[in-house]
């Protein structure tokens, strides 16, 4: 089962308790899915889906809200008209097959009923990606004015989601684990909201090692090389002058870094007599390199 089918399992089962919300809910799922047409004076409501969470959802609520109790995707005439003035979407004027996109603010002036709107219409069209690959939730809309009030909605919330235009659609959507946490709480996804916050801690504990063997592997490598070049310095100017040429603690550090090639500068400097502290060996190290880079020129 994937993530974005757990999540919507789990709100398929969160029933608002007021009327109110459940109406909300109820509007965005017929915005979404559902295909109005009339034809021979009759209207008839389709909801057009697949998804059995989701039809489960819808029934229940036309059940709660209207005590309309069908398992038909297909709503027509009496019933049909019932749930679109319900959901105000009806007009006593309407002549053609009115479109379904801007739900009526009225029925979402409250915040918990912006929370089951919301609910709605991501158990209509929405989806998140495997939260172990990527951070990503999306709702798709069928119009620009349809996405703009569902952005609306979700950023009273304190997030920011955005638009793009996809295959003739406008998806509304969010990349970043904590916006997405805090949209499932929204919701009502309390559980799907655990199991990703437990594999965001676990993926920040491996990136967080990653960083620091990666930097310790850095420091490391850094330190051979310096080691190296310092033992070819020394070398060149062994075999070119001669190490009894240079200054006496030239000389000392010179056959102290021959004789262990892999010990930091820190511990070079205890062999020393007198002790050196890290900064004293890395100058008479440096004083070397610069010896025989004009050896080398």
């Amino acid at each position: 089962m994937s993530f974005s089918h757990e999540v919507k399992e789990e709100l398929s089962g969160n029933l608002p308790k007021a009327r109110h919300c459940q109406l909300a809910e109820l509007a965005a799922l017929v915005s979404f899915l559902c295909k109005l047409t009339i034809k021979d004076g009759k209207t008839y409501l389709i909801l057009d889906t697949e998804s059995t969470v989701t039809l489960r959802k819808y029934f229940t609520l036309l059940s709660k809200t209207l005590s309309i109790d069908k398992d038909d995707k297909v709503l027509s005439d009496q019933q049909a008209l019932e749930v679109l003035q319900t959901v105000k979407f009806w007009k006593e004027d309407i002549t053609k097959p009115l479109q379904l996109d801007v739900t009526d603010g009225v029925l979402l002036q409250q915040t918990c009923c912006k929370r089951s709107f919301i609910r709605g219409a991501f158990l209509a069209t929405g989806s998140i990606s495997d939260p172990n690959k990527a951070y990503h939730m999306e709702i798709v809309c069928r119009t620009m004015s349809q996405a703009l009030q569902l952005q609306g909605v979700m950023n009273s919330f304190a997030v920011d989601a955005k638009i793009v235009e996809r295959k003739q659609h406008y998806v509304v959507y969010l990349k970043e684990g904590s916006q997405i946490v805090d949209m499932l709480n929204v919701m009502g996804a309390h559980v799907a909201l655990m199991n990703l916050e437990n594999i965001r801690i676990l993926k920040e504990m491996r990136n967080s090692v990653n960083r620091k063997v990666n930097c310790e592997t850095a420091n490391i490598s850094k330190t051979v090389n310096a080691a190296v070049r310092q033992v070819e310095d020394i070398t060149l100017v062994s075999e070119q002058m001669g190490l009894s040429s240079l200054p006496e603690p030239l000389q000392e550090i010179a056959k102290v870094r021959l004789d262990h090639p892999d010990m930091p500068l820190k511990d070079l400097g205890q062999l020393l007599n007198p002790p050196v502290g890290k900064s004293g060996v890395n100058h008479r190290l440096r004083r070397i390199s610069e010896i025989a880079e004009k050896l080398r020129k």
